[in-house]
């Protein structure tokens, strides 16, 4: 046998970043409702197991400090799909069938990214980011769309809410109204493995938005009662199965090699509802606030070959992140406009000394920016926010109460490395991490805007109308 030439054995040692051009990456991008940082067997769920998710962070990635982009739906879903902090493009909380904006036909998201490298483009599930004709998927890019429009309890039948019929939609037409929500998941999770089959011979991304664990709680009969913690569990467990489902298809098809596949969710639990509601993990308090139990989530991602099995990061990412992580692994051009997010690849790759994104910020409401970490440490300005603490959890889809004005007047600091749950205030003991954080907070209200000083922001988009 001929030696293999050196200048051949120098690109076959580069790393993978550089041959993405030669075989395009798919993308499936999973995002599951209200699905909290404990919601795993591996953080530590109990009376169900999730092993499909386990053995997804067991062949991939497990990031630890990942973060929503805003602790409530509608401006999660916005950030993750446009890499942008939700106020930045005008958008916030979690629009219902009232709504009469959307997301701005200016933005671009990542469909429409991918759209110019000749990728097929699909969602399944929630949409949440305006429900009138010029706001639905697919005059964002996606070619196809079969879903809901808004939050799965934004319908007549749940037992603390009074909306219009739930329309299921399909393209651009409602096919169907409060349609059966037992179905969903497994609905939605054939569709996806549809198209996969249908594209297999073409660059794809899915983005799959389960409307689950979100209230009120539904789950197919193959999983009801399967779980030792009632409907909650079953209902995890089918969320499970949809993963395995995927990935084996993946398998089956020989894509699992060049298929980036992303599970993560929208925002943390929302714990008022007991035991129709997720875990936490010891986080403190849930969605809906700007402490770690409402906006830090699971993430993980498998790429077969290119990330290392078993890979765990505690650097910080959010999902406003991943829109510039596919335009670099897919060489697709970035928008013209401003974005927030930053390629995660070094920390995908795990090159040495990796650290992509420096600070976050928690903003919440329209455009309040409530704390601002640097991945260790968290400062938190005063606000009125929401608290569960102190109030007893609803049981069996009903709600417990909750303070949505709870005031904070003074600046609190927190060491996420030693007290994640937030319980303990080391503010006087280090001024210097104070100022720092200042400084990146005050920068952020010049460029953002913070209705909590009063600052109006240079750089702020219109929301579409």
């Amino acid at each position: 046998m001929k030696p293999i030439p050196k200048i051949i054995l120098s690109a076959a040692c580069l790393s993978p970043v550089y041959s993405f051009a030669q075989l395009p990456t798919n993308f499936v991008l999973i995002m599951m409702d209200d699905m909290g940082y404990g919601d795993l067997s591996l953080t530590g769920a109990t009376n169900y197991k999730t092993p499909n998710l386990d053995k997804m962070a067991h062949d991939g990635m497990m990031f630890t400090h990942f973060y929503s982009a805003q602790a409530v739906s509608g401006a999660s879903r916005a950030g993750l799909l446009t890499g942008c902090y939700p106020n930045r493009i005008g958008i916030n909380g979690a629009p219902g069938p009232s709504a009469t904006t959307g997301i701005n036909e200016k933005e671009m998201t990542i469909a429409e990214l991918l759209k110019q490298k000749g990728y097929k483009t699909a969602i399944y599930g929630k949409w949440h980011l305006g429900h009138l004709p010029q706001f639905l998927p697919t005059n964002h890019g996606f070619d196809e769309y079969y879903g809901i429009p808004y939050s799965n309890d934004m319908w007549p039948n749940h037992p603390t809410a009074k909306f219009p019929p739930l329309p299921l939609i399909e393209g651009s037409e409602t096919i169907e109204l409060n349609p059966d929500q037992s179905c969903f998941t497994t609905d939605f999770t054939n569709r996806t493995i549809n198209f996969i089959e249908k594209n297999r011979n073409n660059p794809f991304f899915i983005y799959l938005a389960h409307p689950m664990p979100h209230v009120p709680l539904f789950v197919s009969d193959k999983f009801k009662g399967k779980s030792e913690q009632g409907l909650y569990g079953d209902v995890m467990m089918e969320i499970d199965w949809s993963i395995g489902e995927i990935l084996n298809k993946l398998e089956e098809l020989d894509l699992d090699e060049n298929t980036l596949v992303i599970v993560t969710s929208d925002n943390g639990p929302w714990i008022n509802y007991g035991n129709h509601a997720g875990s936490t993990g010891g986080l403190r308090e849930g969605k809906g606030t700007s402490f770690e139990g409402g906006q830090r989530v699971p993430c993980m991602m498998k790429w077969t070959g290119k990330i290392r099995p078993g890979s765990v990061t505690n650097k910080l990412a959010s999902a406003i992140d991943i829109l510039p992580t596919l335009a670099e692994i897919s060489n697709a051009e970035l928008p013209s406009h401003k974005i927030d997010g930053v390629s995660l690849m070094t920390l995908i790759l795990q090159e040495k000394n990796a650290n992509p994104r420096e600070s976050f910020l928690y903003y919440y409401r329209e455009n309040d920016l409530e704390a601002v970490t640097d991945g260790t440490y968290k400062l938190i300005f005063p606000h009125k926010h929401r608290t569960y603490e102190g109030f007893l959890p609803g049981k069996d889809g009903l709600p417990g109460k909750v303070n949505e004005n709870e005031p904070l007047e003074t600046m609190l600091l927190f060491d996420l490395r030693r007290d994640p749950g937030e319980r303990y205030d080391v503010l006087s003991e280090y001024p210097q991490i104070v100022e720092k954080l200042q400084k990146i907070a005050d920068s952020a209200r010049v460029d953002l805007g913070d209705n909590l000083t009063g600052v109006i922001g240079q750089n702020r988009r219109p929301i579409g109308k």
